[in-house]
C-alpha cells in the first residue's frame, strides 16, 4: 500500500496503468469509492492514480480544520512520492477546489476537470451530503441531494453498494467537519492565472453545488469548458458515468494533442 508522507501525515494512494497520470482529488467526507467508474475508464491508457484526502479513507485524519492550501501540499507530497511531475488532475467537489489551487499555484496540472465544484466555496453547504460512516440510515439518507429520486428507484442496488462502501471508507464527523471547513474558507480570485485546459462538468439538478456555479467557474477560466448533465445530482459521476466517462476521456484525449 503506497503512502506518501506531508507534515507527519501518512496518505494513502494506489495507481494503475500506463501513461500520462490522471490524479483524482475527491470531495469532503467521500472515500475513494467515489472514482470506481472513472478510475476503470482511464486506467490503461493512463495511469489511473487516486488517493485519500487527509481524513478519508486510509489516510491519517488529523485534528483540523483543514485548508485547501494544505490539500494542495498533501498532493503535491503524493505526486512526488509516486514520481510523477505533471498530471491531469481530476477533482470533485472539495476536490475541484484542490485542483484548481494546485493548479493556480503549482506547475503540476497538465490539465483540470473539475466536477460539481465552483471557483469558492461561498453559499456552499456540503452538510446535507454528510453521514456518520457508522449509521447506515443516514448514509441512506444524505445520497437523496446526490443522485436523483428517479435514480435511487432504478438502481437501488447501486445506492446499497455505495451505503456500504461508504461505512467502510468514508470519513467520520469529525475529519467531514475538517475538511468542510477547507470548502467554506476558500475562494480561488481572479482565475486568468489558471491557464491549463480545463472541463468543468456538473449534474444540472445539484442542489449543494449549484449548477450556476459550475458555468460561472468555466467561463471564468481563459481555457474552461463546460457541460451539464440533465436531472443528474451531485454524484454525477455514478448517475451519468457512462456519459461523464466519455467526456473525460475525449478531454483528455484533446489535451493529449494539444
Amino acid at each position: 500500500m503506497p503512502t506518501a508522507v506531508a507534515d507527519g501525515v501518512e496518505l494513502y494512494y494506489d495507481s494503475e496503468g500506463d501513461g500520462e497520470t490522471v490524479a483524482f482529488v475527491g470531495d469532503a467526507g467521500y472515500g475513494a469509492w467515489q472514482w470506481g467508474w472513472q478510475h476503470a475508464a482511464v486506467a490503461g491508457p493512463y495511469e489511473s492514480l487516486v488517493t485519500d484526502l487527509r481524513g478519508a479513507g486510509r489516510s491519517d485524519a488529523p485534528a483540523g480544520p483543514y485548508s485547501v492550501e494544505t490539500l494542495v501540499s498533501d498532493l503535491v507530497a503524493v505526486l512526488a512520492d509516486a514520481n510523477v511531475r505533471k498530471a491531469h488532475l481530476v477533482g470533485f467537489g472539495l476536490g475541484g477546489l484542490v485542483a484548481l489551487e494546485a493548479a493556480r499555484t503549482t506547475n503540476r496540472a497538465r490539465s483540470l476537470t473539475l466536477v460539481g465544484t465552483a471557483a469558492s466555496g461561498e453559499g456552499v453547504d456540503p452538510e446535507p451530503l454528510s453521514a456518520a460512516p457508522d449509521d447506515p440510515a443516514a448514509l441512506r439518507e444524505s445520497l437523496a441531494p446526490a443522485l436523483s429520486e428517479a435514480f435511487r428507484a432504478e438502481q437501488p442496488e447501486v445506492v446499497d453498494q455505495l451505503v456500504s462502501w461508504r461505512g467502510r471508507e468514508d470519513a467520520d464527523p469529525e475529519a467531514w467537519a475538517a475538511q468542510a471547513a477547507a470548502v467554506a474558507d476558500y475562494d480561488a480570485g481572479p482565475l486568468y492565472e489558471v491557464t491549463v485546459p480545463t472541463l468543468v462538468l456538473h449534474g444540472d439538478d445539484d442542489p449543494v453545488w449549484p449548477v450556476e456555479g459550475g458555468r460561472a467557474l468555466a467561463e471564468g477560466l481563459p481555457r474552461g469548458e463546460f457541460e451539464s448533465f440533465a436531472g443528474a445530482r451531485h454524484l454525477v459521476t455514478v448517475e451519468r458515468s457512462r456519459l461523464v466517462n466519455d467526456a473525460l476521456v475525449s478531454f483528455l484525449e484533446s489535451v493529449g494533442d494539444d
